[in-house]
């Protein structure tokens, strides 16, 4: 059993980057970016009406407040700021969620914000003390080993791992910065094959080519890449047809 996470509404005013409305006939859980990174009022709610029709769980995609940067560029927040924060996108979104007869049932740090709470336990613990404050009972979407899901475990949330199929790891199990050679896997036949071992076997190649191990309850098709709609049907056909059931972890 496995969900299938992506990342939705990364949209700003008429720019749009990814196809929502097709993505949400494929996946299980959308991502939605709530106004730090990406994403508007107009963007959040038209997402979230559409995932509330299609029975896709709704989560916040919580980011750094940087939209010129979406969200990617390195940045230093004092902890009670960034909770604040966190707890702000979340509350923002849990409007949308509710009127469209849903809810927002996790919480996913975006970008840099994501890729910092993997080591620095202080912003992990304000993203989490943000999401307490939100909602005590709310899930947190992680990387297996992260801080960030070892620090919400403690505090007695719910951690869920996820992984990717169309990024590199590195041997300690962690994602090769995007500004790498090879950090972004663009082959498609790769991607799938990829999807299926982490799915099924827990496990998937690193960037060196050893075997490491990825236990993971969701798997993240990234939106933004050329081609990611067909290529997220091509992985949600491949994992059905070898048995392994598509569904939402929350």
């Amino acid at each position: 059993m496995i969900d299938l996470n992506a990342d939705l509404g990364e949209g700003f005013g008429r720019w749009e980057l990814t196809d929502d409305e097709r993505l949400l006939s494929v996946v299980t859980s959308a991502n939605v970016a709530c106004g730090f990174h990406a994403g508007d009022a107009v963007t959040m709610r038209r997402v979230c009406e559409l995932a509330a029709e299609r029975g896709v769980t709704i989560g916040a995609q919580v980011a750094y407040r940087d939209l010129a940067g979406f969200g990617r560029r390195a940045m230093d927040v004092p902890p009670a700021e960034l909770a604040a924060e966190v707890a702000y996108q979340i509350g923002a979104l849990e409007v949308f969620a509710r009127a469209a007869g849903a809810r927002v049932a996790y919480v996913k740090p975006h970008g840099a914000l994501y890729n910092r709470v993997v080591h620095d336990e202080e912003q992990a613990t304000a993203v989490i003390d943000g999401v307490l404050l939100a909602d005590p009972a709310l899930p947190v979407l992680g990387l297996p080993g992260s801080r960030l899901l070892e620090v919400a475990g403690k505090a007695g949330l719910p951690a869920v791992t996820e992984a990717f199929a169309d990024r590199a790891y590195t041997e300690e199990g962690t994602l090769v910065p995007r500004g790498q050679a090879g950090a972004v896997i663009t082959d498609p036949d790769v991607v799938v094959e990829r999807t299926l071992a982490l799915a099924r076997l827990g496990e998937v190649a690193s960037l060196a080519g050893t075997r490491i191990e990825v236990r993971a309850r969701s798997l993240c098709l990234h939106g933004d890449t050329p081609g990611a709609v067909e290529l997220a049907r091509r992985v949600r056909r491949r994992l059905e047809e070898s048995d392994v059931r598509v569904e939402a972890f929350a």
